[in-house]
Order: structure tokens, then sequence, then C-alpha cells
């Protein structure tokens, strides 16, 4: 049996955080799709790659100590926030060494790199930048009382590099889905969305493996739902695959695991119209909230490559934890 809700959705990943809140709180259940948008902290290194010279290969930075996972804050001592700004400080060192700035596992360092002549002619570092990301995905719930969301069940990550995106400032906006390409075995699938950037629901103040968090600018969700803890056994989730409307789709928890990152279940849908319209779980769906006994235990967040109809879910508890709410009832 469905209930139809009208809302607006969001996207999918995988987990972590720590124990479970003593007592149930009342949320807002999420299930709409939402456009998201972040600009890094300073330029992301994505990865190191090799430049082409008259002389044959070299690979400056790489050579230079430059890790990718690095983030460059200054650049020939100009502070920087896109990668415009790095190549920007390179082309007018004119050959002499570029000193970076940048920050790595916390901790702030200087390095220098001294750029080569590509065959072309352009002065290069021989770095993959990233500075920003885009994309829909699922919003999964609304605390009523500071209007802090939660979205994902994963973090925001540079798909080259699967480096979690510092943020530096971020939105959810307005959007809706306008097509599917179903999942199949070796291929997840995805749902294809169009966002209005003009729209804005909400910031993206913290980008964490359980979720992306910030504070909403109005209500994002239809009725209030108590949380609770997963176990085996039927459950529901709350996707939108057509337009903004909502719908509560079966499912089943298959087995729950626990380590030190949290809590996170293996959920299998058995819906006959979710499968026939999607195959299972696709890229998009992530953040559907997960709803078992009438009470909000999680959230999707992974769909496994070579079966579209499995995938995994964070608990609602570890993504109050990473969010920073507080048990009301304590």
């Amino acid at each position: 049996m469905k209930k139809t809700f009208i809302t607006a959705l969001w996207s999918l990943l995988i987990v972590s955080c720590l124990t479970v809140p003593a007592f149930a709180q009342e949320l807002l259940i999420g299930g709409q799709v939402v456009g998201v948008q972040i600009s890094t902290k300073g330029v992301l290194v994505a990865g190191l790659s090799e430049v082409e010279t008259a002389e044959g290969s070299c690979f400056p930075a790489k050579d230079a100590g430059v890790q990718a996972g690095d983030i460059i804050l200054k650049a020939g001592g100009q502070t920087v926030s896109k990668a415009a700004d790095v190549i920007a400080a390179v082309e007018a060192a004119q050959g002499q060494t570029v000193e970076l700035e940048l920050e790595r596992n916390e901790k702030t360092m200087s390095l220098s790199v001294q750029p080569a002549c590509s065959a072309e002619g352009q002065w290069l570092l021989g770095m993959w930048l990233r500075d920003g990301v885009s994309g829909i995905g699922t919003v999964t719930f609304q605390d009523p009382e500071s209007g802090v969301y939660g979205a994902l069940g994963h973090s925001i990550y540079d798909s080259d590099s699967g480096i979690r995106l510092p943020v530096s400032q971020g939105s959810i906006c307005d959007a809706q889905i306008v097509g599917i390409n179903p999942g199949a075995a070796g291929s997840p699938g995805e749902l294809n969305g169009c966002a209005d950037m003009g729209k804005v629901l909400g910031s993206i103040e913290l980008n964490t493996d359980c979720g992306i968090f910030g504070e909403s600018y109005g209500v994002l969700g239809s009725r209030t739902i108590e949380s609770g803890v997963m176990a085996t056994g039927p459950a529901t989730i709350v996707s939108t695959i057509n337009g903004r409307l909502s719908e509560e789709y079966d499912v089943e928890i298959n087995r729950i695991y626990k380590d030190g990152s949290g809590e996170h279940a293996l959920i299998s849908v058995v819906d006959p119209e979710l499968l026939e319209k999607t195959g299972g779980i696709v890229q998009g769906m992530s953040g559907s909230p997960l709803i078992q006994n009438g009470k909000l235990v999680g959230a999707v967040t992974h769909v496994f490559v070579n079966d579209p109809t499995r995938g995994y879910a964070v608990s609602i508890n570890d993504m109050l934890r990473a969010a920073g709410i507080e048990d009301k009832a304590a």
C-alpha cells in the first residue's frame, strides 16, 4: 500500500557516526528532491598528472610533494577560491617557482612547485583541480524546532578521487524529476532532475559521512514522525521519481551492521512499481527516508552496482548526531 504526499526530493551514497540517542525525536519527514550546489574551501587537488614537455614527461606538483586531497589556500601569495585563480597564478609566474599554501589533514603547509612548459607552450603544475559541485538529492528530515535539515545520508565527494569535498558555502534549492535511467546489473541508473537555483530552500553548512546538513529557510516536510531504531523486517522508503510527487515504496531490511562508524542496514526493494520504473535504487534516491513501524529509522545511501534491487541505509540516529541535534528528551 502506498501513501502519496506532495513535497520536494534529493540524492545517494554511505555512512558514519556514533551511538543512538536515548529517546525518540519528533521530526518532519522528507522525501523531496532538491538541487544542491557547493563551493569548496580553497581549491581541492583532486589528482596529480604528468606534463608532456618538449623534453619528455614530468610531474611538477607530485615531485614537489603535493598530494591528492590537499586543499590549496594560496597560490603565488594570493588567496584562491576557484581553479581559475590557481591557473592565473601559474601563468603570472611565467615559469618561475610558484609558492602554494596547502591544508592537509587540518594542518597548513607551504610547498614550492616549479611549473613545466607543455608542448603547447603552457605553464602547468600537473594537477587536477576541483572548486565545487552541483546535482540533485533527497531530503531525509527537518528538525521542526531548530530548522536544521539532513539529506543524502552520505557525503558529497569528488567523483574522480573519492575525496570528501570541504565545503566553503553551499545551498539546496527547488527541483523536480524529469526522467529516469533505470538501474541494471553493472549500471546503477539515475534520476534525471532539473533544479531552480533561484529558489533557495536552505544552506549547506556540514558535509559529513552521514549526510549534508544546514539551515532550512522554510518547511521541508509534510508530516511529523518520531525517530526510531532500525530492525530487520518490512519497511518503506519515501522517494520522488516523478516531478515533485513523493511516494512510499515497500522494502525489506535484511541485515543490521554496527561498527566504529555507526549503524547501517542492508535493504532490498520489493515494491513492484518501483522495480518496474527504476529497477530498484538509483542515483538521486540517496537520502530517501526509511520508515519502519511508523517511525523514521534511517535513510537510503548506496546501491549495489551489480544488483540495483539492493542497497544500504544509514541510521537516523547517526544522522542526528552528525547534525549536532541534541536529544530533546534527555
